[in-house]
């Protein structure tokens, strides 16, 4: 019995002390996936200074960007500038962030927080006027870390940025608006940008519409910037919006076409109608006036010659020359009959001259007359004549042919107009990547 007590007593710490280990190795299977996930996040920060670049010394950080356009909100003329809604993704390489992790997880997707603790690039939009970040319902932005090292981080961005208009072409115009991204403080020696994914690193949505333009494509481009601070790597991606012209057809165009037309209609009344002809004339005159100035009131106050100045500028001269024509006419119609009245007064004299001295004087002697009719009288003759010379045409004949020239001249204008600005404005810009490509 004591023997039996004995060798229980020795061998009760042996079997205690494999209890244990299994309920240890029990506990160590139990442990949860986050558990590990944040004991490598935090044996990451250990040691890490995000004040320092990734190889500092060495090769400069390479970082990979990538654009997806969600919408473009406005385009104005008047500001400069355009708005544009988009994913903005970057990628570079920390080998300070390689882990080993458990089987399976290869990419730690991680909190936004965690971006306090690392170094990322100090990214900023050149030609940037304002933007902001979309906080709703959370932040709009994450981050992925992979065991190389691997890190992206990817956000939503809106963005007003300047854009430099050329309306030479206007409103047949296209524009070439610029996104542009550089590193504020780090040079070439340091940091560098590039395009991800080649010609597809920029897509843009096929929602993407705008009331006014029509977003035909765009371009990529990678350049080397020299400042007095030294030289930085730059990206841009231009975006080419073509104006689409129905607005301004229904708006501008044809109505100013249509007044031009109304105003022809005064060379088919009479000449006597001066009140009807002179509310015409002026009317059109000053409604060509107005339309000009409210279109020019929504365009910025440029130096140079629009397409649009152009054809506007000729409508008001067809309609200031419709008008000056009517007081053409009546100036002339007014000056024959001065010079009608005084031929009459001279033949009245000429005829009581004759009958005083018994000399035949033919009948009245209309205007227009042949020039073999003598008046017996040299003076009158000498007078008759001076007034066919000087008005050959009648006032009549000006209504006339203006039904005629005035048309021909609009028509052969806007034929002029149309093929020439269309024909310039149909150029596309070279290496651009067409939406329906993308």
């Amino acid at each position: 019995m004591l023997l039996l007590f004995g060798v229980t007593f020795c061998l009760l710490p042996h079997l205690l002390n494999c209890d244990g280990n299994k309920h240890n190795s029990t506990e160590e299977k139990a442990v949860p996936l986050g558990e590990k996930i944040s004991d490598i996040l935090n044996s990451i920060r250990k040691g890490y200074d995000k004040r320092v670049r990734p190889n500092y010394g060495s090769e400069p950080v390479v970082v990979g960007v990538t654009m997806y356009i969600l919408s473009i909100s406005s385009l104005s003329e008047v500001e400069m500038d355009f708005t544009v809604d988009f994913y903005f993704r970057q990628t570079w390489v920390d080998p300070r962030l390689r882990f080993q992790g458990p089987p399976g997880v290869k990419t730690l997707s991680v909190g936004t927080e965690f971006l306090k603790t690392i170094w990322v690039p100090d990214t900023f939009f050149v030609n940037e006027k304002k933007s902001y970040f979309h906080t709703a319902t959370t932040s709009n932005e994450f981050l992925r870390i992979s065991e190389e090292g691997d890190v992206l981080r990817s956000l939503r961005l809106t963005v007003t940025a300047t854009c430099p208009m050329n309306l030479q072409y206007f409103p047949m115009d296209r524009q070439l608006c610029t996104v542009e991204i550089e590193s504020f403080g780090y040079t070439m020696s340091d940091l560098r940008y590039r395009w991800a994914k080649g010609l597809q690193s920029v897509g843009i949505s096929s929602d993407v519409s705008l009331p006014q333009f029509k977003v035909t494509g765009h371009r990529q481009q990678a350049v080397e910037i020299s400042l007095s601070s030294g030289n930085y790597s730059r990206l841009a991606c231009e975006i080419q919006f073509e104006r689409s012209m129905g607005y301004y057809l229904i708006q501008i165009y044809i109505p100013s076409s249509l007044i031009v037309v109304i105003s022809w209609i005064s060379f088919w009344l009479n000449r006597n109608a001066t009140p009807a002809r002179v509310a015409l004339g002026v009317t059109t005159v000053l409604t060509m006036t107005t339309l000009m100035s409210s279109v020019n009131a929504a365009l910025p106050k440029i130096s140079y010659v629009k397409s649009l100045d152009v054809f506007l500028g000729t409508c008001f001269l067809m309609v200031f020359a419709a008008l000056l024509e009517y007081a053409t006419v009546g100036y002339m119609a007014k000056r024959i009959q001065m010079r009608k009245n005084k031929f009459d007064a001279l033949r009245k004299m000429a005829e009581e001259r004759a009958k005083a001295a018994g000399i035949m004087v033919p009948e009245k002697k209309p205007f227009g007359c042949p020039k073999d009719v003598e008046s017996g009288n040299p003076e009158l003759d000498k007078l008759a004549k001076k007034i066919e010379n000087l008005y050959g045409i009648a006032p009549s004949d000006i209504d006339r042919y203006s039904r005629v020239v005035f048309p021909v001249c609009f028509i052969c204008f806007n034929l002029m107009y149309w093929i020439i600005y269309l024909h310039i404005s149909d150029v596309v810009e070279d290496d651009l990547v067409f939406l329906e490509q993308n």
